[in-house]
């Protein structure tokens, strides 16, 4: 009888430690799945200025904090990198050499490095702002900021007394191109008799000289100011004249008070939040991102006190049209600086068009370089 309760109780303490086993067991499958289902992941950023640019380089990394932030991912970055394909490929593969296996370039300029590494490394993932080459382990990304600087024209063409605005930008690129028409046309919206002058700097950043084309567009008669740059050079030219201005990339309004009025701005941290949770989870695609005021990636900065009585209202009702497509902003007909028709009316230019833009829409005074 003894015997019998002894075996009784060996097989129950046997089973018991079989349930256990199997239990651990479980866990430890599931916790190895849900490693494997979340991949580990380092992101390297690749940036064009200083992370205190107050401008550009500054919104990327206001970006890169958030998705740090969000999903607890380490990240490192590299500031000021050339764009200069060797040294593209030379920050990139030092990154790569620290353990990223995931690459964010935020220039333009660093398309062609980008791609060499792209090829060279198809296990990494490869995010590349502004450009237009893809591969199957790299995409491009983008906000359409048009819309956004369309809505700051129509602030700028409410405002300016001279009729005369002036537009201090970078490089003749269709990016900055296509800006400048945009802001153009919102101007025109409101006011059909202002010009929008053109300065060139050649530089994504120099403050002093982007301060410099400010001032020499004050003294052409302009009395709003606005920008393609990654400072508020610019906009402080204009507060020094007593003038008014409209920024970029950032709220600025600290940088220049009495002359800020609002600015076109990016919001990159949900997008990147986005990206690396599709890479952990094996869901990742390459594509060509490019998207507008309907998803927040652009916006319009809050108006401040300099902005003209009206502004606001007429923002609004641009921007709830834009987002429902009752505003296409690029739709016919448009003409050309010498008046020739190039959009006819009631056509809306192509995403293929806006991409490749190389001449400007009437009313803008200035040359497109190296055309």
């Amino acid at each position: 009888m003894k015997k019998s309760k002894l075996l009784s109780g060996l097989l129950v303490c046997t089973v018991l430690i079989s349930s256990l086993l199997i239990g651990c067991g479980d866990k430890k499958a599931t916790s190895q799945k849900a490693s494997a289902d979340k991949k580990e992941i380092k992101v390297g950023f690749l940036y064009v200025g200083p992370i205190g640019d107050g401008g550009w380089t500054y919104s990327h990394n206001e970006g890169r904090l958030y998705l740090e932030k969000e999903l607890k991912v380490p990240t490192i970055y590299k500031e000021s990198v050339k764009e200069d394909t060797a040294e593209v490929q030379k920050v990139t593969e030092d990154m790569i050499n620290q353990g990223c296996n995931v690459i964010v370039g935020t220039s333009f300029g660093f398309m062609d490095g980008l791609e060499k590494e792209a090829k060279k490394h198809p296990e990494v993932k490869f995010l590349h702002c502004s450009g237009y080459k893809t591969s199957e382990n790299m995409s491009t990304y983008f906000g359409r900021i048009y819309q956004a600087r369309y809505l700051s024209g129509i602030v700028a063409g409410m405002k300016t007394k001279t009729n005369k605005i002036g537009y201090v930008a970078a490089f003749s690129i269709p990016e900055v191109v296509r800006g400048i028409n945009a802001f153009t046309l919102g101007v025109q919206s409101v006011n059909p008799n202002a010009k929008v002058m053109v300065k060139w700097t050649n530089t994504w950043y120099d403050p002093a000289k982007e301060k410099e084309a400010g001032k020499a567009l004050l003294a052409e008669g302009v009395d709003v100011i606005t920008q393609h740059q990654d400072t508020a050079g610019p906009q402080q030219a204009a507060e020094e004249k007593g003038a008014f201005s409209i920024g970029y990339n950032t709220d600025m309004k600290d940088k220049a008070p009495k002359a800020y009025m609002t600015a076109p701005i990016w919001n990159w941290g949900p997008y990147y939040v986005d990206q690396v949770k599709a890479i952990q989870q094996g869901t990742w695609k390459s594509e060509s991102y490019w998207k507008g005021l309907e998803t927040g990636i652009v916006d319009l900065a809050e108006l401040t006190p300099n902005a003209p009585a009206g502004a606001k209202e007429a923002v609004e009702k641009a921007k709830k049209d834009i987002i429902s497509g009752k505003n296409k902003i690029f739709v016919g007909p448009i003409k050309d600086q010498k008046g020739n028709i190039k959009v006819e009316d009631g056509k809306v230019m192509t995403d293929e068009e806006l991409l490749k833009f190389d001449w400007f829409v009437q009313g803008v005074v200035g040359e497109i370089q190296n055309k």
